[in-house]
Parts: C-alpha cells; sequence; structure tokens
C-alpha cells in the first residue's frame, strides 16, 4: 500500500509490489521536498505508465490514484499548461467529453494567459462539439484572455479555422478586422487577408456607419456640379477605404515594432521552475514600464497577468502589479484578487512581504480582521518572524491602542515560537513603542534594565539599547546625567555581553563618536584611551 500525503488529500494505490516499490520511491522523493519539481514529474510518469497506460478499462483504484496525483501535482504547480493539457487527455481517454472538459476548464482558470492552452482547449471544443454557438462563445473566451499575445497567433489561426469551416464569411472578416488593430508577431499576414476578404465585402461593412457617412459626403462635394453613377461613387469610396485601412496598418505596424524590442527579449516566456536571469528580470521591468507610460488599460493588465506567469515566485511583480491596479479607479476588488492570488498561490511564505502589504490593503479597506488573520497565518508558517510581529503590533496599536500592541509583543516574547535573538529585538520593539508611543522614556530604560541580562548574545537589543540612550534630549544641566547612562551601557556592551567582537568594535565607535560630538572636558582622554583598546 503506497499513501501519498498532500495539502488536498491524502490518496493511497494498491499494486503489485514491483509497482508498490517504485512509487514507493518516487512518492518519498515528493514527501522530502515537496519544491522538487523532478520528483513530482517522475510521479506523474509513473502513475500514467500504471497498467500499461490508463484507459477506460483501467481498474478504479489506479484511475483515482493517477487523478489524484495529478491533482496534488498541478495544485503545487499550476502554471504548467503542458500538464493539464496531458491531464485532460487522459480523462478523454477515461472518463470522456465532459471530464476531459472539466480540466480544461482548471486549466485556463490557472493559467490564463497561455496560448497553447487555450488554443488546444478551442480544437478539442471543435473535434467533440456539433454546436457551432458553443464552439464560438469558448473561441470568444480565449480572445479576451489571449487575444493581446504577441505571439497570438496559433489562436487567432485555429478561430478563423474553424469559422471557414462552417464558410461564415461575414465572421471572418470581423475577426480579421479585431485582429488588425492588435500588435501581432505577424501583423502583416493578418492584414492581406484582411484586405483580401474585403474586396469580396459589402462596403457597409468595411467602416463604421458615421465614418462610412463622412466618406460618401466629401465624395458628394468634390465635383458638385458632376453627377457619378453608383459605380464610380463605390470605387472612389473603396479608394478611400483603403487608405483608411493602410493607416490601421501603418498604426498596428508601429505598434508592433515598438514592442519587438522587448519581445525578442523575452527569452522565457512561460514557468519553469528555475530563476529567472537578470537580464530577463530587467527585460520585464522595462516592458511593464513601456506599457504604462503607453496608457492602455487593457494591454498593461494582459503584460501583467504575462509576466505573473513567468516571474510567479517573484514577491517584486505582485507588489508592483499591486500598486499599478490601485492606481487605476474603482479597482480595489482587483487589488484584492492579485494579492490574494500572490498569497495563497505563487509567492513563498518565506518571503511574507506581499502578505505584509495585502495586510496594509485590507487594513485600509475597513477589514482590521482580515489583516490581523493575514498576520497570524504568516506566524504559524514562520514562528518568530520579526518584521511580521511588529507589523502586527503596530496594527493593534493603531486600532486598539497601545496596550494591545504591547501584549502582542509579551505574547511573542513568551511563546516557544521565538527564539532568543527574535525575544532580544522583540523587547527592544517593546521599549521602542514605550519611547516613541507613550513618550515615556523612562519606562523604556526599566524594559532594557529589566531585561539586559538575558539577551547578552542578541545583537539587536544592544544596538538599540545604546541608540535608545544616545537620542535622549539633553542640555548643559543634563549632559553629565546622561553621559552617566550612555557609558553604563557602553561599559556593560564591552565587559559583560557576548556579542561578536566586531560587533563590540563597532559599537565602541560609536560611542567615541558620542564623545567628541556631545562629551565633558574628559572626553579626549576617554577617547584616546578606548582608540587604544580597540583600534590597537
Amino acid at each position: 500500500m503506497v499513501y501519498i500525503r498532500g495539502s488536498i488529500a491524502d490518496i493511497s494505490y494498491s499494486g503489485t509490489d514491483e509497482e508498490n516499490a517504485e512509487l514507493s520511491k518516487l512518492t518519498a522523493e515528493v514527501q522530502e521536498n515537496e519544491d522538487n519539481f523532478g520528483a513530482w514529474e517522475r510521479l506523474v510518469q509513473a502513475a500514467e505508465s500504471l497498467e500499461g497506460g490508463l484507459n477506460r478499462n483501467s481498474s478504479p483504484h489506479t484511475i483515482a490514484f493517477a487523478r489524484a496525483v495529478y491533482d496534488l501535482f498541478l495544485a503545487k504547480f499550476p502554471l504548467f499548461f503542458g500538464y493539464w493539457k496531458k491531464y485532460a487527455d487522459l480523462e478523454f481517454s477515461i472518463a470522456g467529453t465532459e471530464a476531459a472538459e472539466m480540466i480544461y476548464e482548471r486549466g485556463v482558470a490557472s493559467v490564463t494567459t497561455s496560448v497553447d492552452l487555450w488554443t488546444n482547449y478551442c480544437t478539442f471544443k471543435v473535434e467533440t462539439s456539433h454546436d457551432p454557438d458553443v464552439i464560438r462563445e469558448l473561441f470568444e473566451r480565449g480572445a479576451h484572455s489571449v487575444g493581446l499575445d504577441f505571439f497570438a497567433h496559433p489562436f487567432w489561426d485555429k478561430y478563423l479555422e474553424f469559422e471557414e469551416r462552417l464558410e461564415a464569411q461575414d465572421r471572418i472578416f470581423v475577426i480579421l478586422e479585431r485582429i488588425i488593430h492588435i500588435p501581432l508577431h505577424q501583423y502583416a499576414r493578418y492584414f492581406d487577408r484582411f484586405h483580401q476578404v474585403g474586396t469580396t465585402r459589402p462596403i457597409s461593412e468595411l467602416l463604421p456607419a458615421d465614418i462610412l457617412a463622412q466618406f460618401q459626403a466629401e465624395i458628394a462635394m468634390e465635383n458638385p456640379g458632376k453627377m457619378k453613377n453608383d459605380m464610380e461613387i463605390e470605387r472612389d469610396l473603396r479608394a478611400r477605404i483603403h487608405v483608411f485601412h493602410l493607416e490601421i496598418f501603418h498604426r498596428t505596424q508601429t505598434e508592433t515594432t515598438k514592442r519587438w524590442a522587448y519581445e525578442q527579449e523575452l527569452k522565457r516566456p512561460y514557468f519553469v521552475v528555475d530563476e529567472l536571469d537578470e537580464a530577463q528580470i530587467v527585460n520585464w521591468r522595462k516592458y511593464l514600464d513601456f506599457e504604462e507610460v503607453e496608457g492602455d488599460y487593457q494591454r498593461t493588465a494582459f503584460l501583467y497577468e504575462r509576466c505573473l506567469v513567468t516571474a510567479a515566485s517573484y514577491d517584486e511583480f505582485w507588489l508592483r502589479y499591486a500598486r499599478w491596479m490601485i492606481s487605476q479607479p474603482g479597482k480595489e476588488e482587483e487589488v484584492r484578487m492579485i494579492y490574494q492570488r500572490a498569497s495563497c498561490l505563487y509567492v513563498p511564505i518565506s518571503r511574507p512581504a506581499v502578505r505584509l502589504q495585502y495586510a496594509i490593503f485590507e487594513e485600509m479597506s475597513g477589514r482590521v480582521d482580515v489583516a490581523r488573520a493575514i498576520h497570524e497565518a504568516i506566524l504559524i508558517n514562520i514562528p518568530g518572524h520579526i518584521e511580521t510581529i511588529v507589523s502586527w503590533a503596530n496594527l493593534e496599536r493603531r486600532h486598539s491602542g497601545l496596550d494591545a500592541a504591547i501584549a502582542v509583543y509579551e505574547s511573542q516574547i513568551n511563546s516557544k515560537s521565538c527564539d532568543i535573538y527574535a525575544q532580544g529585538w522583540l523587547v527592544s520593539e517593546w521599549a521602542r513603542l514605550l519611547w516613541k508611543i507613550k513618550g515615556s522614556p523612562e519606562e523604556a530604560r526599566q524594559v532594557y534594565q529589566k531585561n539586559q541580562h538575558w539577551y547578552l548574545d542578541v545583537r539587536a537589543f544592544w544596538i538599540n539599547y545604546l541608540e535608545f540612550e544616545l537620542q535622549q534630549p539633553t542640555s548643559a544641566a543634563t549632559e553629565k546625567e546622561a553621559y552617566a547612562r550612555i557609558k553604563q551601557v557602553h561599559d556593560f556592551i564591552r565587559t559583560k555581553t557576548r556579542l561578536q567582537p566586531q560587533t563590540i568594535k563597532d559599537l565602541s565607535h560609536h560611542y567615541m563618536t558620542y564623545l567628541l560630538e556631545r562629551g565633558t572636558e574628559d572626553a579626549a582622554k576617554e577617547y584616546i584611551m578606548l582608540d587604544k583598546e580597540v583600534n590597537g
């Protein structure tokens, strides 16, 4: 019996001893490191090949096992469009058209901007459905999802081929009229075909009604004393229409050329588990800069979606997308979806910056409980994460007051999830609240003094403690008292802490600068003695 454990289900397979041994080995590799794509790939291949290859006659437990492996794999790696196609083909061979369609629907929902997956899905629909309206509706969904892709020509070719089978010349012309406005790699080929088909279409289909009326009026005004017959009028109209369409062609050509500079540098326009090289990251930044300046909402949003297939694990691009989207009017829900996709699906929780930004967004939206829950969820997965704890404490301070913020620090410091270094840092953050927010440096000092013997190894605690004393306001009358406190902290650092020698040296340099800038008449003597001991 072989078990696979995952976030979705626990599944099992009962096969021959040989099959069980192989699957046990492969599942162990996956369980050891669920981020290991190679291990998953080998497991998927093994599941597909059980019983000599899956089909309608395969045993129910083998089919269930293969489905569960695919489900777990694609839950972990939802952007691999090729595996959605393979899964759909598998379901078609096992359970038929409807089962395969369900997989395709899951696939295009997961990787919406995949030209290949949409083309495969539409091809499958053409081959398995006899209802042109249903097929056409799917093509329109695909056009909305991938029609703007620079390399969308396989999809558009398949759409045109479908309409050709139905001999729907009017629909073919309408599709071509849409395509010639889109900057595509093969824009010229579509314009040539548009022009060719246009010669056979009625003039009323070639232009919007208002522009056609304008052209007709201009022709009538050219020779007011001379009447033209219908053939001459149509000839003149078609000549003007051709010029009008040529202007569209040149605009599209210009837009295509602008984008080609960026498109030719995209060496990997699909998702793989390996990291992008720096040149690719820089090119995406520049391409996004370009589209944002161009100012077309649909094109910019689509490019972000393309980018976030290739760079799905990079919080830099998710954060940028959210910031761009929030600058668009009325797009709050779209921003929320961006953050949720990044947080729940793609960016590793080991890099929580995007989740913390999401918490701030939800707080801004009045959903403080959601913001609080985001912090709690991060700490479940990364116990003792300092940035998250500080962010959570500040959230509580903003909405529930200083005591609530301190309660967060106390609960985390006293929990077993925080190591000694995180605890020391959090104690200094607690003291900072008392000093900066409550305005009570004496209470802050008490927090430092009561805890100093616990954190002799914690660099952040002592840096913040010394800086706290150095930043206290003084006057000529109180400087000696302040000096005594600062010197006491510095002496403790040098004689009693267990900090690294370089850290102690750096803090001593900081103290020596204080002696020269604010010290009393004996400061020079102390400075020289320290300089000899610290730097000698």
